[in-house]
């Protein structure tokens, strides 16, 4: 009986021990699940293949472990990836797989955030169905009282108002979503909407706004090495500097661009990139390099354009369960489609080119007659010159002629000076005599009044004669 009692005990403290190393190995691998899920998120905008490449090994290790939440996130996670990858096939089918974990385990939160991915990849096909989905993640995030997740929800909402080409209805959501993001120092998302209200502010044509908001943007982006948003920057800033003709700045930037949206493997941007450097050698009247860019956009633009409408009808399938003759069908369509797309190129850059030469030729007519009026120009400012001369000449005789007089007013005013000094001095001093002998008694008062007014009447006389001569010039003092 000991022994059995014994047995019983030791087996009971190994299958403890067991059991406690397996909860510590799980637990172990939860947070390895949870470190590789949020590694994987923060390198969307840095490495995108990257991003898919850890949440696949987090989805390995969570369903290994049987860790529900941590399926799902890497799921969610790795379709992110997918998207900047433009996969969008790929990332409907993780959303998807994600959406179905995070409804069985009842993760509401999570559940948005979904829906906000979903409504992303409707951005460029499908206003209507992205809406639908980004208003049910902001209902969600609202109900949960969830700030990030309403900021992001407002971004999301802005873009798509922001493709329908309601500009100022964006603004007002990425207006929301930044100060959200503000508030709670969300630095990454604070970045794209900088980004975001710079673009708009350039389709307002508020360019110095634009400018201001897209540089912080860029510098931001680089700060903490998101290479997605700086090759996204740098596109909007090169055609900000085209349309302000400063096209030393706009090929820095797209230069600089085009090295970042390499580094992210983004097709996509690469042929928005050729579409740009197309307009700035346009703008530049390098109609040559133009017309080599702007074939190579045609031929990316088919591709991609057959990619998307490829990838649109993969998510119809995913979502809607198509029969394979309805996708046949529309596989068909899109052949036709994309015939049509070559044949409008091929138009279009013939066109294109007939363009060109009518313009080099109204180029050269154009500079023939500016040549004509300038030398009628030319002809015009000689005449001036010869009348300005004339007229500085005319101008010269009138200063010596003014000079002349004032010289003689002068030379007037100094004899006059001279003139009245010595003709009033002696009847001024025969008055002083003549009252010195008043004074003393030596002369009859009645004789020196009569002295002393003739005195008087001959500096009034003297007086008179000198402004006479003063205003006559023709008359000297002397």
């Amino acid at each position: 009986m000991n022994k059995i009692f014994t047995l019983l005990v030791l087996f009971f403290v190994c299958s403890t021990v067991y059991a406690k190393g397996n909860v510590d190995v799980a637990a172990q691998d939860t947070s390895e699940v949870i470190k590789l899920n949020k590694q994987a998120l923060d390198n969307r905008f840095t490495s995108p293949d990257q991003t898919v490449s850890l949440a696949a090994k987090a989805l390995a290790i969570a369903e290994k472990i049987g860790y529900d939440k941590g399926i799902g996130e890497a799921y969610r996670v790795k379709g992110i990836g997918n998207y900047y990858l433009n996969q969008a096939s790929a990332a409907i089918h993780d959303y998807l797989q994600a959406l179905a974990v995070f409804s069985k385990i009842k993760d509401l939160r999570s559940e948005a955030s979904v829906y906000n991915n979903i409504g992303n990849l409707y951005l460029d096909n499908n206003y209507a169905s992205s809406l639908e989905y980004l208003n049910k993640a902001l209902a969600i995030a609202q109900k949960l009282n969830d700030t990030q997740l309403i900021g992001k929800s407002y971004l999301n909402i802005g873009n798509v108002y922001y493709r329908k080409k309601s500009f100022n209805q964006a603004l007002s959501y990425y207006d929301k979503g930044n100060e959200i993001f503000q508030s709670i120092k969300d630095t990454v998302n604070i970045i794209q909407s900088l980004q975001n209200r710079g673009v708009i502010y350039f389709n307002l044509n508020d360019y110095a706004k634009a400018e201001q908001l897209l540089l912080a943007a860029n510098k931001a982006a680089k700060e903490k090495d998101l290479n997605k948003p700086v090759a996204s920057t740098n596109l909007t800033l090169a055609s900000l500097y085209i349309a302000q003709g400063r096209f030393e700045d706009a090929d820095k930037f797209v230069q600089e661009g085009l090295v970042y949206s390499k580094a992210v493997k983004d097709e996509k941007l690469e042929s928005d990139y050729n579409y740009t450097i197309y307009q700035l050698e346009a703008k530049q009247k390098h109609y040559e390099k133009a017309l080599s860019y702007l074939q190579t956009i045609f031929r990316q633009d088919s591709t991609i354009y057959a990619s998307n409408e490829s990838t649109q009808i993969n998510m119809l399938q995913e979502q809607f369960k198509q029969q394979a003759k309805q996708r046949e069908n529309e596989l068909t369509i899109q052949r036709q489609q994309n015939d049509r797309i070559k044949f409008w190129a091929v138009t279009v850059v013939a066109g294109l080119l007939l363009v060109v030469i009518a313009l080099l030729i109204s180029n050269v007519k154009r500079k023939t007659v500016t040549n004509l009026k300038l030398t009628d120009l030319n002809e015009e400012v000689s005449r001036q010159k010869d009348n300005l001369d004339r007229v500085n000449h005319h101008l010269e005789e009138i200063i010596d002629e003014r000079t002349k007089d004032l010289q003689t007013k002068n030379k007037k005013l100094s004899e006059y000076s001279s003139y009245l000094s010595h003709q009033i001095r002696g009847p001024i001093a025969t008055l002083r005599g003549l009252m010195n002998l008043e004074k003393e008694g030596l002369v009859d008062e009645k004789e020196c009044i009569n002295m002393m007014d003739k005195c008087v009447s001959d500096i009034d006389q003297k007086i008179i004669e000198m402004s006479e001569m003063l205003n006559d010039t023709s008359k000297n003092v002397f």
